[in-house]
């Protein structure tokens, strides 16, 4: 009866873990605290508008978690290169730490147009 029980309780863990996915889609939350950039439907157009809020203004150690609530892929890529979030199809999300106060500027590597700024404090 045990050993019954047992392989029960060890499918049971099985077939839940089974259920559970780890998409790229899902807006993954800040790290650490920060803020959530969204990238607006039908960005592909516009300029300061395509990330919202544009600036973003957090504290050093935050991070910033773009998401991509448009129909068509865009990117969160750094104007001097230190982050490139790749292609983020629609729903998909990326996010990044900012460890130092500064100011980043970033623009969408398929629709140079849109642009945004990063500023820690």
């Amino acid at each position: 009866m045990y050993t019954r029980a047992l392989a029960i309780v060890v499918a049971l863990i099985f077939v839940s873990a089974c259920g559970q996915s780890s998409s790229s889609t899902m807006p993954t939350p800040p790290i650490g605290g920060g803020s959530s950039v969204s990238i607006v439907s039908g960005s592909r157009t516009l300029t300061t508008t395509a990330y919202n809020p544009n600036p973003v203004t957090i504290s050093a150690g935050m991070s910033v978690t773009w998401i991509n609530n448009d129909t068509i892929a865009h990117t969160s890529t750094s104007d001097n290169g230190i982050w490139d979030s790749g292609s983020l199809g629609p729903g998909a999300s990326f996010n990044r730490a900012f460890p130092s106060p500064g100011t980043f500027t970033y623009h969408c590597a398929i629709h140079p147009n849109m642009i945004g700024t990063v500023t820690v404090r």
